[in-house]
């Protein structure tokens, strides 16, 4: 069982690759099999496979989608896009600036929420400056899952280790007197400016550009955005909250946003006593529209294979191999766990896999009790898993959550378009965080 599930995790993704446009259905259809297999051998049933879906991403992916949608409708991105390039005339800078700001914003909030709300402004900028969004969103998309991993908030990989590791908010900053991860994400992200640099290059030119009077319909949706950002970020101080709270709190302001949009629009017409500029449905038809049903269920059918290939075992022997390879050499254990994370996270969803390593890190670190810190190889750990989802399109949500934007857009993304953009993004950055944690807790 255990090797026809690797086949059949391998051949999905040779099929995602090969054909992009059906990734919901190949998914789908390997998710069925997979689970079918999974019942009759006894690893996993039907109920259990239904339950491994993170059904808060799925909502938060549904909630923000909405607010969005609104928020593009009410033309503030094409506004902000307007006054940046206004401000900074020079293309390569402002593509640069708005890609690192993107991994700033992903360090307080969640990486697919990042994508989704800075997504809009990354394509009003690309259509103003007259090049194709795919760069710009790609690097989106790998700047916000890079940053992801440096505060406790930024994260779903981060919230797991600070609650294994007993780390507050405040020790993702500095632990026990010494910079503790935030500079070691910080760092490879500072590294990765050249990468940017080199990868808008060809667009280092002087804007002829004159700023468009804008009118923007309505602030609601921007409002909507930043109190998601804000409950986001109180929420995660919240102990023993219920797993899907962010969830909830995404679909509750989309669903809001919505309400609020058709009341005006009744009210309106009440007022006028005639028709409003906009169809009764307009809103929202829109709003639906703004939500991409193919990458939801590609995520969620995603759940249930990872769910698949951890439950036959495949994680727990790719653990194994850590035991085995590098238990007594402190340094060559932790370069193992770092670049193997990369490779593997690169492939498949980091979290069960950081789920099944903690425990294993923690009984290797209990062996090397007054040699090393054991912050050492969670730190690496978090490192090489998190950064290692942007080496493919489908190793981290953002990405997919990205591409699927693109596509909704009308932009084919080939395998290609991702990996010069997410292949030197993702050795630069690990190699930042790799050589900075050894440097201030391995040696």
């Amino acid at each position: 069982m255990k090797i026809f599930i690797l086949v059949l995790f391998i051949l999905m993704y040779v099929l995602i690759v090969a054909l992009p446009k059906y990734k919901a259905y190949i998914t789908g259809v390997v998710a069925l099999i997979a689970v079918v297999s999974c019942a009759i051998s006894g690893h996993m049933s039907v109920l259990e496979a239904i339950k491994s879906i993170d059904y808060n991403v799925i909502l938060m992916l549904l909630g923000i989608m909405i607010t969005v949608g609104l928020f593009t409708e009410s033309n503030i991105p094409n506004k902000l896009a307007d006054k940046m390039i206004s401000k900074i005339p020079n293309a390569l800078v402002a593509l640069t600036l708005f890609s690192v700001l993107s991994g700033m914003v992903s360090a307080f909030i969640d990486n697919v929420a990042t994508v989704l709300m800075l997504a809009p402004i990354g394509i009003a900028i690309s259509k103003k400056i007259g090049i194709s969004p795919i760069p710009v969103i790609i690097s989106i998309a790998v700047s916000s899952n890079l940053q992801g991993a440096a505060t406790l908030v930024g994260d779903t990989t981060s919230i797991m280790l600070g609650g294994f590791a007993d780390m507050s908010f405040f020790d993702f900053f500095f632990l026990n007197g010494k910079p503790s991860i935030f500079w070691a994400v910080e760092f490879g992200a500072l590294l990765t400016i050249p990468v940017l640099i080199f990868i808008f290059r060809k667009q280092n030119k002087k804007l002829l550009y004159e700023s468009e009077k804008i009118e923007v319909t309505t602030i609601m949706p921007t409002i909507l955005l930043l109190l998601n950002i804000a409950l986001l970020v109180v929420t995660s101080f919240i102990q023993e909250k219920p797993a899907i709270t962010n969830g909830i709190i995404c679909v509750a302001l989309g669903v809001f946003g919505l309400l609020y949009e058709i009341i005006k629009i009744k009210l309106k017409e009440k007022r006028q006593a005639i028709n409003a500029n906009v169809p009764k449905n307009d809103i929202i038809k829109k709003s639906i529209k703004a939500i991409d049903f193919a990458t939801v269920l590609f995520l969620a059918f995603l759940f249930v294979i990872i769910s698949a290939v951890e439950r036959v075992g495949i994680i727990d022997d790719i653990s194994s191999l850590f035991v085995a390879i590098g238990n007594e050499n402190v340094f060559l254990l932790y370069t193992v766990i770092v670049f193997a994370s990369v490779v593997i996270s690169a492939f498949i969803d980091n979290i069960p896999y950081v789920a099944t390593m903690l425990p294993v890190i923690q009984g290797l670190s209990a062996s090397l009790v007054g040699v090393v810190s054991p912050h050492l190889l969670y730190f690496g750990l978090l490192c090489g898993a998190t950064l290692g989802g942007n080496l493919t399109p489908v190793g981290a949500s953002a990405n997919v959550v990205g591409i699927g934007i693109l596509n909704k857009e009308g932009h084919k993304v080939s395998l290609m378009d991702f990996l010069k953009i997410g292949v030197p993004f993702t050795l630069v950055a690990v190699l930042g965080g790799y050589a900075l944690t050894w440097f201030v807790w391995g040696i």
